[in-house]
């Protein structure tokens, strides 16, 4: 069994949503919360990428702040690099209600991102370098077009997660058809 670090990032400025997505609450708890609560049954250990406050780990985005989800990405595979994983399950603040099975197909596969969600995948470390390399050369910092690049197949077209980038993203956001949180914490 691969030894997986699950990796939710929480950095970025959410001007769009006014405040700290992260820190917002919904059903009783952030969605820092629900989101490290999706992936806590698939992994060996959690971390929050990009701030310096969370209820688990914390590391900050590579190279540096402010390059936008794949510097997230890059800050949790030199984490687990560094603290002996082979690979990390990324998640994100906003969006908190991850499906199951989208999580099951990831772990199913060497590497893979959700099509409609690209910051939902799963990354070997030794991309931790690659990654690393590009951002520090202007590269572009679309998830979707790094991931080409580095051969990381898109899976699942179709799969649509919540995804909250304003308060009214949040107002809207609605349990799963069974009632039942796929992220509850």
């Amino acid at each position: 069994m691969t030894h997986i670090l699950g990796a939710i990032l929480a950095g970025g400025r959410a001007t769009r949503f006014g405040g700290d997505k992260a820190l917002a609450r919904w059903h009783a708890a952030t969605l820092l919360d629900h989101a490290l609560a999706s992936l806590r049954p698939h992994v060996a250990a959690l971390i929050a990428v990009g701030r310096r406050h969370a209820p688990v780990a914390t590391t900050p985005d590579l190279p540096a702040a402010d390059l936008g989800p794949l510097g997230g990405i890059a800050g949790a595979l030199g984490y687990a690099r560094d603290h002996g994983f082979d690979a990390v399950l990324t998640g994100a603040c906003d969006t908190p209600l991850v499906p199951a099975a989208l999580i099951e197909a990831l772990l199913s596969t060497e590497s893979g991102y959700a099509a409609e969600a690209p910051v939902i995948g799963i990354w070997p470390v030794a991309l931790a370098d690659p990654l690393l390399a590009h951002l520090a050369g202007d590269g572009d910092r679309s998830i979707r077009r790094w991931a080409a690049m580095a051969g990381v197949p898109a899976l699942l077209p179709g799969v649509t997660v919540a995804n909250v980038n304003t308060p009214e993203d949040l107002a809207r956001l609605a349990l799963p058809p069974n009632g039942e949180s796929t992220s509850g914490p």
